[in-house]
Parts: structure tokens; sequence; C-alpha cells
């Protein structure tokens, strides 16, 4: 069993990054160091690791506002900290946003994965007692029909720039393995929810615009269909696979909860409606005339180009070979969600309002982690 000592993640002030640093410090037999990596572009958020930075700041966690394109800062920040292992989580990831502006998909998401992959070669030279773990998605499979399942061994068929810059970076890392050596592995997961989700993606958006009284917009007729996997059981995965997963090995991690948009819509609105009752919503006074429930302001828009009709994963192999399965059943992990989302009006109204890049310049600023 694999157990690291000195961990660079990247992208963790993100979504899933975050998630997971907080669950790799709450198991007791990780002893080893954080070192964050993270640019900060729009969707990385430090307060999400504040208390992290608390307990473990300057001892066993550490954060460097670096570019993963920028190859001389990575070299450093693996000598610095003696890395022995990379959790590749840093990319873009917003199929909307890369439909219209791909360039930056492209330039973070396969050059940031080769300049990260070069530094590792190049500070670990020949070692076997290291690990390059790649984070990606089920997207790089393209799309379903109204049955089967995406394996590991499913060819590659992305049908967005974002799914195609990821399914890019996969080829990549694996040709490290076959070319260089390099020990890694890859795990490509189905749709994430919970704590700290950018409201910019479904189940974020539709809890905010909801308790606001906004629109809920679902694309098409809300058929498109998503396997729904909750981030906590995400970072169980990949724990597991850093430390019992075979070399040159791609795990699929699914929350084998498939789900139709409308599906996800309707059920966050009946939770909003028991947790956050639209008649005590102290916001309801600004709500459009006519709106008795929160489902009256679901509103179906144009479809995306390029819309994936259905995924989901089959994930039989991390399971057998891993002992893993997902613990969070669907109705259970999405009112925890909707929970967090209301006890935390704060965080939401940072993000939204562009608060929190004020907050990240007031209490770091320049702020490089110590060894």
């Amino acid at each position: 069993m694999f157990w690291p000592k000195n961990v660079l993640v990247t992208g963790g002030a993100g979504f899933i990054g975050s998630n997971f640093i907080h669950h790799i410090f709450k198991n007791s037999s990780f002893q080893g160091r954080i070192i964050n990596v993270d640019v900060l572009t729009y969707a990385g958020n430090l307060e999400n690791l504040v208390e992290i930075d608390r307990s473990y700041g300057n001892s066993r966690y550490f954060f460097e506002k670096v570019d993963i394109c920028d190859t001389e800062p990575l070299q450093e920040i693996f000598k610095k900290y003696n890395v022995d292992s990379v959790i590749h989580f840093a990319a873009e990831s917003h199929v909307d946003r890369s439909i219209y502006g791909p360039a930056e998909f492209i330039r973070s998401n396969i050059q940031g994965t080769f300049i990260l992959l070069e530094a590792a070669r190049k500070y670990w030279q020949n070692r076997k007692d290291v690990l390059f773990h790649y984070i990606s998605t089920d997207e790089v499979y393209g799309s379903l029909g109204e049955t089967g399942y995406f394996y590991e061994h499913t060819p590659f068929d992305p049908r967005s720039p974002y799914s195609a810059s990821k399914a890019s970076a996969c080829h990549l890392v694996k040709s490290y393995f076959f070319t260089y050596g390099l020990p890694v592995t890859i795990s490509n997961c189905s749709n994430n929810y919970g704590p700290y989700h950018f409201p910019e993606k479904l189940i974020p958006l539709m809890v905010t615009n909801a308790m606001d009284g906004k629109p809920l917009p679902i694309y098409g007729d809300g058929k498109n269909i998503r396997d729904w996997l909750y981030v906590v059981d995400h970072c169980a995965a990949i724990l597991a696979v850093v430390k019992k997963g075979k070399r040159g090995e791609d795990y699929n991690i699914g929350g084998e909860s498939e789900k139709t948009n409308v599906e996800v819509v309707t059920a966050i609105c009946d939770i909003l409606e028991e947790m956050y009752p639209l008649k005590d919503n102290p916001k309801r006074v600004n709500f459009p005339a006519g709106i008795k429930e929160y489902k009256d302001l679901i509103t179906y828009v144009k479809d995306r180009p390029g819309h994936d009709r259905r995924y989901a994963v089959n994930c039989d192999k991390i399971k057998e070979e891993l002992q893993w399965r997902p613990e969070t059943d669907f109705p259970e992990g999405l009112r925890q969600t909707v929970q967090w989302y209301i006890d935390n009006p704060g965080w939401v109204e940072h993000v939204r309002s562009g608060e929190y890049k004020k907050w990240l310049n007031q209490n770091y600023g320049p702020r490089r982690g110590q060894p």
C-alpha cells in the first residue's frame, strides 16, 4: 500500500480539490503534507480551506499561488517540498464556458498537464515510489443511448472542447507511463455534487437561484441523464486509487444514481419546500408574480450545442479491485447539499458577488507557503 508523504494537489482551492484536502486530513492514517498549488481563477476559493489553514497551515498544509503552465515555479515546488505524489485536479471544467471560449481549456487542461508531467518526470527521474494521479471525467467517452454503460475500455468520443481537452490529457498521462515508466493512475468520474460547488453548475445554481426567486433554467426537454456522485464518496475513491491502484490503470468512479436534469431540479425544489419553505423565505416579496412554489421558477431554455444525452459509468473495477463503493445515495446526498447551501449564505454571497476575491487579497495577498 502506498502512503504519500508530500502530496502536491493541483487545483486544491476548487470544488473537488478542496473537498479532497478536507477528506485526506480527516483520515487518521495520513501523516504527510499537502501542498496546494492553485492559480486561483474565478472558481478557486481559499475560503473553502479556512479550517484546514487554521489547523495545519505552515506545518502540514501549504498554499502556493502558481499557474501549472509556468514551468520554473513548478519545478521549484517539487524541490522545495520533496514532492512524492501529484493529485492533479486543476482544470477548466465548465462545458458552457468551453463552447464559447475554448482556448483557455486547451491551455490549462492540455498544456498545463504536459508541463506538470514534465516537472514530475524530471524531478523523480526513474523512481517507482512516487505517483502521478490524474482526475478525469466520464465526458471523455461521449454520449450513451437509453441503455449501456461506459467502461474503462470504452473508446474516447468527446463532444465538447472541455471533454476533448480532458481526453487529450488522459492520453498524455498514459503515454508517460508507457514511454518513460512514470508511475501514473487515472480516474474518470461522473457528475459530482456537494459542498463548496461553484454556483454555475446545475445543482448549486438551482439551489441558489430558487432561494433568490430567480429562474431555474433547464436545457432542452430536461431529459438529459447524468450519474450523480457525492463529492465525499469521490474523494474516498481517489484515495483508494492512490493507495492501492495498479500503476498505468484507469478507474471509473460513479455514484450509481442516474437522474434526468428535470428530476434533479424538481427534487431540489421539493427539498427546499421542506427545509426553506417559500412562504417563509424573506426574499419572497421580490419574487416574480404568480410564484406559489419553487417549481414555478422552472424554465426550459434552448439546448446547448453538442449536449450529450446520457452518461453512466460502470465502476465494477474499482469496487472489485480496491473495495470502494459509493456510500451516499442521491436523495440523502442532495438533502445534505441543499442544507449546506442554506447554512452557508455568506459563502454563497461572497462567491456570487466576487467578494471572495477581495477576502483572498486581504487574507493572503501574495502569500506563499513555507516548507
